[in-house]
């Protein structure tokens, strides 16, 4: 794809995205799921990021992973995931799981040092798993609904709920509080190219079998993020409780 005719991607899929937030927001009515009730405003915002990734993301991401020898991009996943065990173990403190919250910081103690700065995850083999708690999350836990579903910029689904929950696990991140900024930078870059590399299958599978490929994401993402609140363990939703039956 020529850089015209990236632009002229963008600058159409920014055109659909400001007409139909003007236009679907302004209305909730007209949309089936009450968790979306911006679907036309989403549905737009979501195929600008699918643009975006087809034009520069994914080939990016594509590149990285031919270039990249296995161990390495293992190695870079790990590095990642070490960091973010940081903010996990901040937040299973906020949701009071002690036990857990341990865990993560025994898994950022022997990551970081056994493991070579996380490049190398020992913990797991040392039965110390890993959570992957968010803000989002904890949000949850304390009784937040989700809020409306929402589209980010890039970022991709998100919600109410989930798009505060980032703000805050943004303070979390030990990369943020680099002052050199070309460093920061890099490592942002390059977090974001490696998440990106390992959704590769992921992404494959959704185009392949979806007749929907927003409306698959939306109720993938929003089914896994109440898995994640209630610790894989979450209540029947009032559509899946059984009527009772007459006697």
């Amino acid at each position: 794809m020529t850089r015209v005719q990236l632009l002229s991607q963008v600058r159409t899929s920014l055109t659909a995205l400001v007409f139909l937030f003007l236009t679907g927001c302004a209305s909730t009515s007209e949309f089936a799921d009450p968790r979306d009730p911006w679907e036309g405003f989403n549905r737009a915002m979501y195929s600008f990021n699918e643009a975006i990734d087809n034009a520069l993301i994914k080939p990016l991401a594509k590149g990285y992973k031919a270039v990249v020898p296995v161990p390495v991009d293992r190695g870079i996943t790990n590095f990642f995931s070490n960091l973010g065990d940081i903010g996990s173990a901040i937040n299973n403190l906020l949701q009071f799981k002690l036990s857990r919250a341990g865990s993560d910081l025994g898994r950022v103690a022997f990551n970081t040092t056994l493991g070579l700065l996380g490049f190398f995850d020992v913990a797991t083999n040392m039965n110390l798993p890993r959570y992957g708690e968010d803000f989002g999350q904890t949000l949850g836990v304390w009784g937040s609904s989700p809020g409306p579903y929402i589209v980010l910029p890039l970022l991709g689904p998100s919600s109410g709920r989930d798009a505060i929950g980032l703000v805050v696990d943004w303070f979390t991140d030990p990369v943020s509080y680099i002052e050199d900024d070309s460093v920061r930078i890099g490592l942002q870059s390059l977090w974001f190219v490696d998440r990106r590399a390992d959704l590769l299958s992921a992404s494959k599978l959704v185009e392949q079998a979806a007749l929907d490929p927003y409306e698959f994401v939306r109720n993938a993402y929003l089914q896994k993020r109440r898995h994640d609140v209630f610790d894989g363990n979450p209540p029947p939703e009032p559509d899946d409780e059984e009527p009772e039956k007459p006697e």
